[in-house]
């Protein structure tokens, strides 16, 4: 479990949940700044003023009033993404890949007509699925077309990578596959499954999954280390660059590889989990003392370049 992986690595200066919260959340991220991140409308528009490639938006809903114009805005697409502006952890977020007469077919093969899309986004503005249950907003955008080098590793949909930055330093880094226990999401807690990544060259290692070692992918049964991320120095120079971007100095960004436009940064979080240090087998705070001792002011590309060296 997972209280046993903690105390075997608590001498490789595995982080806690107060420590992070005292030493680094309260103390590198203003609250003032935390609705750049919380909102992803506000996160996509902060990024395209800073250069930062994401998935394209094609619309947003706000009303239930617009709802009966849903089917018009999606007339042109064929593949699309809603999501909540202000969900957390993956939930209310519907991944549409194709249509079959007046059905939309999901990513897990199911067909959802456009009723069901009207209420769940109804749904979505009421707040079912937003932080603290406050009203919402749907956004609707492109849907990622995954780079093939995780299909056989991958169940249904599309992985992800989550790299954790401290003071515009990418700090360690993993790949989040999805299983079927996940539904297909990349979402740790719901079953998928953890990957740490080797900073320096982006080759991934064994994986964790509900809180298990383990080397290879359950539903495909193909290895998951030695994969070498795609694009890697653009990942980790895209992360660090959020820095400057949000005034946050602890975050944790998530990117995913287009098979076209690769890297594209679809989210920002404030309060970052510490699962990554299972999946990389290594503990955060010698890592963040390392980086609190930098002096010298540094470029993004400075920083990535200092943590490839310093931080393996």
């Amino acid at each position: 479990m997972i209280f046993s992986f903690i105390k075997q690595f608590k001498k490789k200066g595995v982080l806690g949940i107060n420590a992070r919260n005292g030493n680094y959340l309260f103390k590198y991220n203003q609250r003032r700044y935390f609705p750049l991140v919380d909102d992803k409308i506000k996160t996509k528009n902060l990024a395209q003023e800073h250069g930062i490639a994401v998935p394209e938006l094609y619309g947003i809903i706000e009303y239930n009033s617009q709802l009966s114009k849903l089917a018009h805005l999606l007339a042109p697409y064929h593949q699309f993404v809603i999501k909540p502006a202000q969900g957390a952890g993956g939930d209310g977020i519907i991944v549409i890949t194709g249509k079959f007469k007046e059905y939309f077919r999901r990513s897990n093969g199911s067909l959802i007509s456009l009723d069901e899309l009207q209420y769940h986004i109804s749904c979505i503005l009421s707040g079912n699925y937003s932080l603290g249950s406050h009203p919402d907003k749907a956004m609707i955008e492109y849907c990622i077309q995954a780079d093939p080098v995780f299909e056989h590793i991958c169940y249904q949909g599309v992985p992800d990578i989550r790299i954790i930055v401290l003071k515009g330093y990418p700090v360690m880094a993993m790949l989040r596959l999805p299983t079927r226990s996940s539904d297909g999401k990349a979402n740790l807690h719901q079953g998928a499954i953890g990957v740490g990544i080797d900073l320096a060259d982006g080759i991934t290692h064994e994986g964790v999954w509900h809180d298990k070692i383990i080397d290879i992918h359950p539903d495909t049964l193909q290895p998951v280390a030695n994969k070498r991320v795609p694009h890697w120095q653009k990942c980790l120079l895209l992360a660090a660059q959020c820095y400057e971007m949000t005034h946050l100095g602890y975050l944790g960004v998530d990117l995913i590889l287009d098979r076209e436009q690769g890297p594209l940064m679809i989210e920002l979080n404030a309060r970052p989990g510490l699962n990554i240090q299972l999946a990389n087998h290594c503990g955060l705070e010698h890592k963040y003392k390392l980086i609190e001792q930098q002096t010298e002011k540094r470029t993004a590309l400075e920083r990535v370049i200092f943590s490839q060296e310093h931080l393996i």
